[in-house]
Order: C-alpha cells, then structure tokens, then sequence
C-alpha cells in the first residue's frame, strides 16, 4: 500500500508545497508535472488523483495563498482597533507579507500573464475576498463617524493601493534599482519605503 493511501493529507500537502515551488520558480507554462512529482516524492498518478490536471493543481496553490494570506489578516483583529492604528497595522502588514512571501509575487504575475483565467474557474476566491472588504469597509466609516477619514472612499480602490504600493516595488526592483542606481532592496532602502508607504496611504484617507 502506498504512503498516498496510508496518509493522504500529508501526501497532499507535500504535492501542494512542490506544487507551489515550481510554479512560483517556473510559471504555469514552465511548471512541470514530473518535477511536482519528484518533489513530493510522489508518483503522478497519486498527483492526478488528489487534483487533477496542472491547471487544478495551479488553481489550488492560488486558492491556498489567497486562502493564507486573509487568514493572516484577519488574525490581526482589526475591527476592535482605533480606525487609524487599524488602517496602519493593515498597511505594515501587507507590506510585510509580500516581502517575507516573495513565492506569492510570482504566482500573481503568472496568473496575470493568463487573464487570470484559473482564478475565473475559483468556487472560493470571492468569498476569501468579501470578509476583507467588509473590514476594510467597516474600518473606514469608522474612522469617517470619527472625523478621521474623509467620506466616499472605496475599499476596494483603496486595497488595491495598498497592495500595488508593496507589490509594484518588489516586483520591480531590480529593473527600479539599475535605473535610479539605488539598491531597493537593501535594508535601509526597505525600512524608508515601508515609512513611505505608511504615511502615503493614511495621508490619502486623512479629512
């Protein structure tokens, strides 16, 4: 009897964390079946088996890192926090994430690379996303009731800037750090963009 049978969870996680390597290493495209396999120490019957073909298993690695990242968030308790330190901590945080996940930042550009048509197949990836919406919501006309924030501000707009403030320069830092002769990703470099980043988004909401 084969481990896979024995203990199907942890041939599965093993499977999803090979998976989530070579993806983020290869891409889609470049990703392949046989390497998963090895990796995993499994054979890719047992891979078919638990998910499919390698579009399934790449929905899947997706599904677990939206999945990781807004269990992450909300572990961050910020409905019971004052608006603005909430707006901080959520700021410090996605900037911390996506630079101590760097596997994350290439799953995205290789989906983006496909119109994002594995997430459109996702059962799970809206309903991961409503709760951060809802918070961030909530967050915001919070801090409005207060006099802290200004009116009509769009939460998703809004996270979506948040993300794009972290996700642009570490994507792009090597490109960003030949043309303005700056090592970006030096700690010093790092430490004034997460202070950058920090001030940019709560002087945008400020009334």
């Amino acid at each position: 009897m084969g481990t896979g049978v024995r203990d199907p969870q942890r041939t599965r996680r093993r499977i999803l964390d090979a998976a989530k390597a070579e993806f983020a290493r290869h891409g889609l495209g470049g990703a392949r079946v046989d390497r998963i396999a090895a990796a995993a120490g499994a054979n890719k019957r047992m891979l078919y088996y638990y998910f499919g073909g390698k579009d399934d298993l790449f929905l899947a690695v997706l599904e677990e890192a939206y999945r990781d990242i807004r269990s992450a968030e909300h572990a961050l308790d910020l409905e019971h926090a004052d608006p603005r330190a909430a707006l901080r901590r959520l700021v410090d945080f996605s900037w911390r994430y996506l630079l101590q996940h760097p596997q994350l930042q290439s799953l995205l550009a290789s989906e983006n690379l496909d119109h994002g048509r594995n997430l459109a197949r996702s059962r799970h990836v809206r309903e991961l996303h409503s709760p951060l919406v809802a918070m961030l919501r909530d967050i915001l006309q919070r801090g409005e009731r207060m006099g802290l924030f200004r009116s009509g501000i769009d939460p998703v707009q809004l996270y979506i800037s948040i993300a794009a403030e972290g996700y642009f320069y570490l994507s792009n830092c090597h490109t960003l750090s030949r043309i303005f002769g700056r090592d970006l990703m030096a700690p010093r470099a790092l430490a004034a963009r997460a202070r950058h980043v920090r001030a940019f988004v709560l002087n945008a909401t400020r009334r």
